[in-house]
């Protein structure tokens, strides 16, 4: 009996090994996808609110009788505008990584299951392969929304700062928006600038 502890059959082990390992593996990619779909949809949480700031913003603006008391009206018209164009496209595109992400997920979810039907009952120890792949397509597919979502956040960001710029030389004394520059869509102070300069 002790001897039939010890003397473990390799063959058996190393097969066990590797069936455990393969189960570990999707598990490792439902982690890092389940991280992505809250990420997506605290991303997409955000957006919305925004969506609906912007919404009450230029439905203030459209309502309000005199307007030609508000500096830079129809600039501040047009940009919300655009605004509002972006972050919604935005939203869309994030809606659509997280759909994909989540069947990603699910498809993951399934590799598991069709590599623990393969070691059991031995059949079918093809199906893990195509499915896992496609999981990692859809992966794919939601991270490259998730890098075309954020150069259009980095794009309204730089939009919405340059009306505020503008809006501030309109409306800021003179004395005060002489003292800065835009050097590159950064706002410096033109003594900083020089200082910069001589060193």
């Amino acid at each position: 009996m002790a001897s039939d502890l010890i003397n473990v059959n390799p063959n058996a082990l190393s097969s066990t090994i590797e069936f455990l390992t393969a189960m570990i593996t999707p598990a490792l990619l439902i982690s890092a996808t389940g991280s992505l779909v809250l990420s997506t949809s605290t991303r997409l949480g955000r957006v919305v609110d925004r969506v609906r700031e912007l919404e009450g913003r230029l439905s203030e603006l459209i309502m309000i009788e005199d307007k030609s008391g508000i500096p830079l009206y129809s600039k501040r018209l047009e940009t919300i505008v655009h605004l509002l164009d972006k972050v919604t496209t935005r939203s869309r595109i994030l809606q659509r990584a997280m759909s994909a992400f989540y069947y990603g997920l699910g498809l993951f979810v399934l590799t598991s299951l069709t590599i623990a039907v393969a070691g059991i009952f031995g059949i079918y120890r093809w199906m893990p392969i195509p499915v896992g792949v496609i999981g990692i397509m859809f992966l794919f597919y939601g991270s490259v929304l998730m890098l075309r979502e954020t150069a259009m956040a980095r794009a309204t960001i730089k939009a919405e700062m340059d009306f505020t710029w503008t809006l501030a030389k309109t409306i800021a004394p003179r004395e005060i928006i002489s003292r800065y520059t835009m050097i590159d869509g950064e706002l410096e102070r033109k003594d900083e600038t020089r200082d910069a300069v001589t060193r």
